[in-house]
């Protein structure tokens, strides 16, 4: 509950502190005395949208501190703790803002952003009243308000996990048919590339290979003719006949010689020997060199055609490889895309049948509850002396989503036979402060630690239709803690708190103060609200006799 409320220098408060307490908390006083104020500051320290100018003329800053009393259990913890934070005794939220249009908030002293103190504050306070646009009267939010009413979250959880399987598949499908359609609108690249790519069947690192083979064979063609020519001087017909007649010469006329030849017989004979081996290594260099005349056009007409291919699809050679994998998928893909089309068409049959089963399950809870709500609705109104209008949950399709396929709407009619319409448009001021606390008491249920707050919801009611509305609202006081702002005696005298909110002139400004009543100063302000300024011993009267004992 809201335990305490601290403002400072918003609009024409300087300064006021609140206590409030468990139960009926009733906030009265005159017209323009300041009452809106203070739901202006609540509202501004739980984040909602509000004025733009709230600082008290002549300050820096404004500021507006709120404690509450909160059980660990209590949903604002659930939101608190995915912030980061830990469970406290109390929650303090603060909240300033500066001349300069600046606003900073903090929940326990430690500093949050906008989001997360409205999450924090949707769990904490609700707001009703005749212009109530956040929910009750709001038809966008009619379903949500149903299923909470009748405990449909996991039949809701069901219907939403079906449809997350749902739209999945349809995606799956949509991109396997955009896939296929694609593959289609190039099958005859692809078959002509893949069967083109086959029939080479290049290999990483074959084209250096073949460059490096094409490189020797030219260079061969270029020396074989010297190399041979070297052959032909080193032969019988060169240097070997030449040195081999010299030797014979030579050794045939040594013996006369008194051994003078024997030092060039034995030169000749190492030349010999180094001729020979020069001779074996020319051999050896023309066996290396020799190569098929035709076997230099296989290797440049492969190499041509490797890199013709290269440059066709804008690759590298040794790319070719992965590239006519990645063309054999393709082609592949398409060829099975018809079966793969089929099963994801299947797939998509299950997962929809499996959402219109989980839809049509929670359109039955739905109308069930429905019902009941319609039933409880009746029960409430006939104490708010509204027992012949009807109230209807209208349930209708819409398209499907998320949430199911219905649209839920609540309509009313004031009176039997009469059209039926929109809460908001058909019901008159007083009818409607009374729909609305009516269906705020069906919906509620046995919701707790959530602060009620009713802005003049008794607005256009009187007499014993306004004694009504005052007991229904201490009813659902009983289970927690509602803060009405009133212009009802009825109301006020049902009240378990009572609060007047007053004007006071200074020199410079007028500023608004609250003021605690007990005993005779709360019989005097019911009179008041009975009789206007001038308070009479009959109107105490008056009042005394609407106070309970």
């Amino acid at each position: 509950m809201l335990r305490s409320l601290d403002i400072r220098d918003m609009l024409i408060i300087d300064r006021l502190e609140l206590a409030f307490q468990p139960g009926l908390n009733v906030l009265t006083g005159e017209t323009g005395a300041g009452k809106s104020i203070l739901l202006d500051s609540l509202g501004f320290v739980l984040g909602w949208r509000g004025r733009a100018e709230l600082v008290r003329q002549g300050a820096d800053q404004g500021e507006v501190i709120a404690e509450f009393d909160l059980a660990e259990s209590h949903a604002a913890w659930d939101v608190l703790r995915e912030a980061g934070f830990t469970y406290d005794d109390s929650l303090i939220l603060r909240r300033i803002n500066t001349r300069d249009g600046r606003k900073t908030a903090w929940i326990n002293d430690r500093r949050v952003s906008g989001e997360i103190l409205r999450a924090v504050s949707e769990t904490l306070v609700e707001l009703h009243g005749q212009h109530d646009d956040r929910g009750l009267l709001n038809p966008r939010g009619h379903r949500v308000l149903l299923d909470d009413f009748g405990g449909l979250a996991p039949e809701l959880a069901k219907v939403r996990s079906t449809w997350k399987t749902l739209v999945a598949a349809k995606k799956e499908l949509t991109a396997a048919e955009a896939r296929v359609a694609e593959l289609q609108a190039e099958e005859e690249f692809l078959r002509h590339a893949v069967a083109e790519l086959d029939g080479l069947a290049p290999t990483a690192g074959e084209d250096a290979d073949l460059d490096q083979q094409r490189r020797k064979m030219q260079a061969a063609e270029k020396i074989g003719v010297d190399i041979s020519k070297a052959q032909q001087a080193l032969g019988l017909n060169g240097g070997e006949g030449m040195l081999g007649d010299a030797m014979r010469w030579l050794s045939d006329s040594a013996d006369q010689a008194d051994g003078t030849l024997e030092a060039p017989i034995a030169a000749l004979e190492r030349a010999m020997a180094e001729l020979s081996e020069a001779q074996a290594g020319v051999e050896t260099c023309i066996d290396a060199l020799a190569f098929n005349p035709f076997e230099l056009e296989q290797v440049e007409e492969r190499l041509f055609a490797i890199r013709g291919l290269a440059r066709k699809h804008n690759i590298l050679a040794d790319e070719l490889g992965p590239f006519a994998d990645g063309l054999r998928e393709r082609l592949n893909a398409l060829d099975r895309g018809a079966s793969d089309l089929a099963d994801l068409t299947t797939e998509l049959g299950i997962a929809q049948a499996g959402y219109d089963k989980a839809t049509a399950k929670l359109t039955a809870s739905r109308c069930k509850w429905a019902v009941k709500l319609d039933k409880a609705m009746a029960s409430e109104l006939a104490p708010l002396k509204m027992e012949r209008a009807v109230f209807v949950t209208e349930i209708t399709e819409a398209e499907a989503g998320p949430d199911g396929v219905d649209t839920v709407a609540f309509t009313v009619a004031t009176n039997p036979g009469a059209p039926a319409g929109p809460i908001g448009k058909i019901a008159s001021g007083g009818e409607l402060s009374r729909f609305l606390l009516a269906l705020k008491v069906c919906l509620t249920g046995a919701e707790s630690g959530l602060t009620l707050i009713f802005d003049e919801i008794d607005r256009g009611v009187g007499g014993a239709t306004a004694d009504a509305v005052g007991r229904r609202l201490s009813e659902l006081a009983g289970q927690g803690q509602v803060l009405v702002v009133t212009h009802s005696p009825q109301v006020a005298a049902l009240g378990d708190h009572h609060w007047r909110v007053e004007k006071r002139q200074t020199k410079d400004a007028t500023l608004s103060t609250v003021v605690g009543l007990v005993d005779d100063e709360r019989i005097d302000e019911i009179a008041r609200m009975l009789s206007g300024d001038r308070i009479t011993e009959e109107a105490r009267a008056a009042a005394r006799a609407l106070v309970p004992e």
